[in-house]
């Protein structure tokens, strides 16, 4: 299930992974036996639902905790035994305010951070990222004075500054306004293209994942259920779902018919039309589909392929569990049961 890139060399092994919280009967997986490779300067988004494993997994990653099966290589460095190493490999943004210091200032920060990471507190390079960040006229101010968002702008400057080449984004765009969030996409391209940064990006925000990911792995239940490229997983639902609008009139029977045999869905007639959604079509059924309207007189007058996006490919492989705009994860503290990527899509197969 682990997609690769020919050619580029991965910089983050995950293989095994298998992490419970209590014992006996009480015993919970958070993560259940997760594989797969992140290539160099890529950006790879993680998503599931709450309670789907993301944030023990985004901490086994991190070493941050030990797994109880399993292991982790960050630029061939085990950051469990090695821990060090592994720091000067990878930074990570983490949600909620855990990653500056509240009292210091927004540019005191960035020093600090910098020089934690062995590296000199460059002046051009913090003004560049303040700039790059929004918070040039808040830089001499303590970042307990800001409000969420600009806290929210100086821990991603707080992460960028360390200049490692993986670096974990957790909710990155979370109490950021519109403006900030679309230079926050621009932003992490830029760091991709021109300084052949990895990033791994978990988020609730789809728009942010689909203008930036190159690749999407989606968690449910402890396990993944899907791990490829955007495009292809777009893609497979594209061209299974279509938005049929007929001439008013369809009988009772044309519309049982329909809702039976290809799960027709979100009936909306209006203006003397009928708009239907059928979702999920394979290629071979799709004569099936014609021939059915055809016996029940359903007097067609377009056919279009549904308009799909990665909230709508998310809650299908995750049965719709949660929606992007549903509440901030938490902690998985849910039980994992197997759900096979070819029992999510059916025949199709990614």
């Amino acid at each position: 299930m682990t997609s690769s890139s020919a050619g580029k060399t991965s910089i983050l092994q995950a293989s095994g992974l298998r992490k419970t919280y209590g014992s006996g009967d009480d015993a919970v997986v958070a993560v259940d036996g997760i594989d797969f490779e992140i290539e160099r300067g890529t950006v790879v988004g993680l998503l599931g639902p709450n309670g789907a494993g993301k944030t023990t997994t985004i901490k086994l990653l991190l070493g941050l905790i030990e797994p109880d099966d399993g292991t982790v290589q960050i630029d061939d460095i085990d950051p469990i035994s090695n821990p060090k190493a592994g720091y000067d490999r990878v930074s990570a943004m983490l949600e909620g305010a855990r990653n500056v210091y509240w009292r210091l200032t927004v540019r005191e920060n960035l020093r600090f951070f910098a020089r934690l990471a062995d590296q000199p507190a460059d002046p051009d390079r913090i003004e560049g990222l303040l700039e790059q960040v929004g918070l040039v006229e808040k830089a001499d101010e303590p970042v307990n004075d800001l409000s969420r968002g600009m806290k929210q702008k100086a821990s991603l400057a707080c992460t960028l500054i360390r200049e490692t080449p993986l670096a974990f984004l957790d909710e990155p765009t979370l109490g950021l306004d519109v403006e900030s969030s679309l230079e926050l996409r621009r932003q992490l391209r830029s760091l991709v293209e021109t300084e052949s940064r990895t990033i791994v990006l978990s988020s609730h925000d789809m728009d942010v994942i689909e203008a930036v990911c190159d690749r999407v792995i989606i968690m449910n239940e402890g396990r993944m259920v899907a791990d490829n490229p955007l495009e292809d997983l777009l893609d497979v639902f594209r061209a299974q779902s279509y938005r049929l609008t007929l001439a008013s009139g369809v009988s009772a029977e044309g519309r049982t018919a329909l809702e039976r045999k290809f799960g027709a869905t979100a009936w909306d007639e209006r203006d003397g039309k009928v708009l239907v959604t059928i979702p999920n079509v394979q290629s071979a059924e799709f004569y099936d589909l014609v021939e059915t309207l055809r016996m029940h007189s359903c007097r067609v007058l377009s056919i279009e392929p549904a308009a799909q996006n990665l909230e709508r490919v998310f809650l299908d492989l995750t049965g719709g569990q949660a929606s992007a705009a549903e509440s901030r994860r938490t902690d998985p503290t849910t039980d994992a049961a197997e759900r096979p990527l070819e029992d999510a899509l059916g025949e199709g197969e990614l």
